[in-house]
């Protein structure tokens, strides 16, 4: 196993195989050796296996990867992707939607070389589904992603599997903790700036909080669903995207004395002239599902016809369950990594 990024998903991933190793083992019969890793600052790989420990605390230091003496430190990780001998490559480096780089290459190129790929980063697949998937049944690789949607929230597993022979003729769902943090702040009657600034304060919103806020962040997960559950080649130019910023506080207030609230949604939904996709903020009744999704909460509805409407939430405030879900598709790819090149 190699890990492309090693920001806050990869190392919670690095300490669930160290804590669930006997897990793993005794119910699963599944051992995993991560042998590379990668970081903005180069690459260290290890055919014998990395030992994650050390490799935690090297990086907890502020130092990169390649630095670290437990193996042999390569230039990036498209190196590392080309030129490591693994199973399967873990994909949870940051977010780029100008040309999905570096993390579309590696993904591409580790299915070019029959290698499974798990990803928790949406660009390769909110740029390029239609390619990265043909290139998997081209090559007979596994690919899985669970992890882009909603963390570790199965959106993307239900889909596929569990809703068996349905037709889905609806898909909404609130798929971005960052901006219904800042709703339900601004519902408790901050307005926009103070409740982003207090977001940031936490640590829980970036700097350039844009993705987020702009509604972008959903719409690639949109495009995944619809893509991957739907069926549909879809785009992100094929979704009209509105975020939050141009709400106001007494917008929200007016809601609220009308027992109702807003929240930024994501919609999938079928009618006489094909699919709509948008994202953008609407106003819910406070006691209804997607109402009730609340402040880092995120949730789905599905609407279909013999399994009529299916919810689903979560609370996830870290990168834990991401990494967890990232874990999961790696095992149902049923890829052993063992220390002789995993």
């Amino acid at each position: 196993m190699i890990l492309i990024g090693f920001g806050s998903v990869h190392r919670a991933l690095a300490r669930l195989l160290l804590e669930k190793h006997s897990i793993l083992a005794a119910k699963y019969a599944v051992a995993f050796s991560v042998v590379g890793v990668a970081d903005s600052g180069g690459a260290v790989y290890n055919d014998a296996g990395l030992d994650l420990t050390t490799l935690l605390a090297h990086k907890a230091a502020g130092r990169s990867v390649a630095t670290f003496a437990g193996g042999a430190s390569l230039s990036d990780s498209a190196t590392l992707a080309r030129a490591g001998d693994y199973d399967i490559l873990m994909e949870a480096s940051p977010v780029n939607l100008q040309d999905g780089e570096p993390a579309l290459g590696c993904v591409r190129m580790a299915l070019q070389r029959g290698r499974a790929a798990v990803l928790a980063n949406k660009a390769p697949l909110a740029l390029d589904f239609v390619g990265v998937r043909e290139i998997a049944r081209q090559r007979g690789a596994g690919l899985a992603y669970s992890a882009t949607v909603c963390g570790g929230l199965p959106v993307i597993n239900v889909g596929q599997r569990d809703l068996t022979a349905a037709d889905i003729v609806k898909v909404e769902g609130i798929f971005n903790s960052t901006s219904n943090y800042i709703l339900t702040r601004m519902a408790a009657g901050e307005d926009y700036e103070e409740a982003l600034i207090e977001a940031q304060r936490r640590g829980l919103a970036e700097t350039d909080p844009g993705l987020d806020v702009d509604g972008w962040d959903a719409a690639n997960k949109l495009v995944i669903i619809a893509n991957a559950v739907l069926d549909i080649p879809a785009q992100l130019a094929d979704v009209a995207v509105t975020g939050i910023r141009a709400l106001t506080r007494e917008q929200i207030a007016q809601a609220q004395a009308a027992a109702m609230m807003y929240r930024l949604i994501a919609t999938a939904e079928r009618g006489e002239k094909g699919w709509r996709l948008d994202v953008t903020p609407r106003v819910v009744p406070h006691d209804s599902f997607l109402g009730s999704v609340d402040g880092w909460e995120m949730g789905v509805v599905f609407h279909t016809d013999i399994f009529e409407i299916v919810y689903l939430k979560i609370d996830e405030r870290g990168p834990m369950a991401t990494a967890a879900a990232m874990l999961r598709d790696a095992v149902r790819l049923g890829t052993s990594c063992q220390s002789s090149g995993g």
